[in-house]
C-alpha cells in the first residue's frame, strides 16, 4: 500500500476530496516525519497547532472546491505568517515575530492549502545555498556534506524528503531552480508579474518571484495555479502590470496533457557572466543537456541553438540591481555587525551605488531585456544546465568574505539569473544523475507568460525519465 508521504499533491487532493482521507490524517502523519526524519535541517519552526487546526477546519468544510484542499505545504521563512518567527535567517532580526500574514501566505490558506510550519532559507535570502549563523546548514537529503542549494532550499530538502509534498519558493537569482535541481526535483520560476502575490512588481529590478518546487510537473503546476490565485477563473491583478497568459487557462490542465511539439535552442555563445568569471561547465551538466536532447528528439521536438546576446556589463548591472534592492533592509549601520559577510558585503554595496548607478543599472538591464527576447523568440523554450557543477561541498563557499562567496555562487550557477533579469519564466527538470547517483538538472527557458507549454515539454520528459520515482524510492531506502 501508498504511504501518504509517497503520494503526489494532486492525488492527495484527489482521496481529500472524496473523502478517503482526512486533512487531519494527512497532518498527523507529514507532522510526524517532519519530527523524526528531517536530517537535512529543511525545517526552522513547526507548527503543529495551526496545521491541525487549519486540516479540521478543511475536514469540516462543505465546499471542497480549494485547489489546495487540506494539502499540506510550508511557508518559506523569508515571508512572514501572524504569530510565527520572522527573523529572516539573521541575528540582526533574531527573536521577531510576525504580525500580518504576508500574500503568498495567505493566497495559499484561501485555495485550503495546510501549513506546517516554515523551510530554512539563507540570510535573507540573499545567497544560492541554505545556511545561517541562526539555523544552521540545509543539506542535500541522504548527503550531509553537501548543501541542498538555495536560497528555498529548506523547501526543496522537505519536499525531497517526504516532508511535504510540495513546497512554494521564491527565485531572484536562482532560488527556486537551484535547490530544485540540487535535490532532484522540479521548479517553477513565473514571468514576471505571473504571481500577483510575488511577482517583482515593485520591487528594485523587478527580479524576485514566487513559484512552485515539488516533485513532478504536475505537482508544480497545481501549485503555481494556487499562487497564481485566480477569483471566478480570472486573475486578480493589483497593479496595472501583468504578466501575459497562454490561453489564460489551467497550468494544471496544460501539465496533464502535457501535448504539443515545439522548438527548442540550445544556448550557445557562454554565460552572462564570462566577462568577470572563469566559468567551466562540469562534464556532468553537459551530459545532463545531451540526455535531454536526445529525450526531445525522441519526443519529435525540433532542437537548434541560439546564442547569448552580447552580455557586456552584464555583471555590473546585475549586482547593482542586486544591491539596490538590499538597500530597503532596515539594518540601521550600527547593527550591521551582526549581519554574516555576504549580506554585510551586499548591503553595504549599496551605500555607494547612488541614484546614478541604480538607474544605469536598470536601463542596461531593459536593453538586455529586449535583446534576449528577439534572440529567444523564434524559439518555444531555450534549454542550458541548471547548475554548471555538481552539487557542492559544504566547504565550497568562502563564507568569511561576501565578495569571494558571492564569486563563488556564481560559478555554480551562472545561467539563472538572467532569467530573472529579463523576467522571463523557466523550469528546471531533474534529467539525470552523476555516477555517484547525485541529481543534475536541465532549465528551459520560454516566452512572456508561457509557463504552460515550459510545463507541457517537461510533462513529456518527465514519461520517459522516471524522477519522482527516484524521489520515493529514495524515501525508502
Amino acid at each position: 500500500m501508498t504511504a501518504i508521504h509517497e503520494l503526489g499533491a494532486l492525488e492527495l487532493w484527489r482521496l481529500l476530496h472524496a473523502r478517503e482521507l482526512s486533512a487531519v490524517e494527512v497532518a498527523e502523519h507529514q507532522l510526524e516525519r517532519i519530527g523524526r526524519l528531517d536530517e537535512a535541517n529543511a525545517f526552522v519552526h513547526v507548527d503543529p497547532e495551526l496545521a491541525l487546526l487549519r486540516a479540521r477546519a478543511a475536514d469540516d468544510a462543505e465546499d471542497r472546491t480549494g485547489l489546495l484542499h487540506g494539502v499540506p505545504f510550508a511557508d518559506k521563512h523569508l515571508g512572514m505568517r501572524a504569530g510565527q518567527p520572522a527573523d529572516l535567517a539573521s541575528l540582526a532580526f533574531a527573536g521577531r515575530v510576525g504580525d500580518a500574514t504576508d500574500p503568498v501566505a495567505g493566497v495559499l490558506d484561501a485555495a485550503g492549502g495546510v501549513t506546517l510550519g516554515r523551510t530554512a532559507a539563507p540570510e535573507l535570502g540573499f545567497a544560492g545555498y541554505t545556511r545561517s549563523a541562526l539555523h544552521g546548514t540545509t543539506t542535500l537529503p541522504g548527503h550531509p556534506h553537501l548543501h541542498a542549494g538555495g536560497s528555498s532550499g529548506g523547501a526543496a530538502a522537505a519536499v525531497a524528503q517526504g516532508l511535504v509534498p510540495f513546497a512554494p519558493g521564491s527565485d531572484g537569482g536562482g532560488s527556486i531552480r537551484i535547490p530544485a535541481a540540487t535535490c532532484g526535483l522540479v521548479g517553477l520560476k513565473p514571468t514576471r508579474g505571473r504571481i500577483p502575490a510575488q511577482g517583482g512588481v515593485g520591487q528594485v529590478g523587478g527580479l524576485v518571484t514566487a513559484g512552485p518546487i515539488a516533485r513532478s510537473v504536475i505537482d508544480a503546476a497545481l501549485l503555481a495555479d494556487a499562487l497564481i490565485g485566480r477569483v471566478n477563473g480570472r486573475v486578480p491583478h493589483t497593479t496595472t502590470l501583468r504578466s501575459p497568459e497562454h490561453d489564460d487557462g489551467s497550468l494544471l490542465a496544460a501539465a496533464v496533457r502535457g501535448e504539443g511539439r515545439f522548438r527548442v535552442a540550445v544556448l550557445t555563445g557562454g554565460t552572462p557572466w564570462d566577462e568577470v568569471a572563469d566559468i567551466r561547465i562540469a562534464p556532468e551538466a553537459s551530459d545532463a543537456v545531451a540526455a535531454t536532447i536526445a529525450a526531445l528528439e525522441a519526443a519529435g521536438h525540433e532542437v537548434g541553438e541560439v546564442a547569448l546576446p552580447d552580455a557586456t556589463g552584464y555583471a555590473a548591472a546585475f549586482t547593482a540591481l542586486w544591491q539596490g534592492g538590499a538597500a530597503t533592509v532596515p539594518v540601521p549601520r550600527e547593527e550591521r555587525h551582526l549581519l554574516e559577510p555576504l549580506a554585510r558585503w551586499i548591503i553595504e554595496g549599496s551605500d555607494h551605488l547612488g541614484a546614478g548607478g541604480l538607474a544605469s543599472a536598470q536601463l542596461w538591464a531593459t536593453d538586455f531585456e529586449r535583446r534576449v527576447l528577439a534572440a529567444f523568440a523564434p524559439w518555444d523554450a531555450v534549454l542550458t544546465p541548471a547548475t554548471a557543477l555538481t552539487p557542492r561541498p559544504l566547504e565550497w563557499y568562502p563564507f568569511e568574505d561576501g565578495e569571494a562567496d558571492f564569486h563563488a555562487q556564481v560559478l555554480h550557477t551562472p545561467h539563472t539569473s538572467f532569467v530573472n533579469l529579463t523576467g522571463l519564466p523557466a523550469i528546471t527538470l531533474p534529467v539525470s544523475r552523476t555516477g555517484d547517483g547525485l541529481p543534475m538538472g536541465v532549465q528551459l527557458i520560454g516566452r512572456p507568460g508561457e509557463e504552460a507549454t515550459l510545463l507541457a515539454i517537461g510533462r513529456q520528459l518527465e514519461r520517459r525519465i522516471p524522477w519522482e520515482r527516484r524521489v520515493v524510492d529514495r524515501m525508502r531506502a
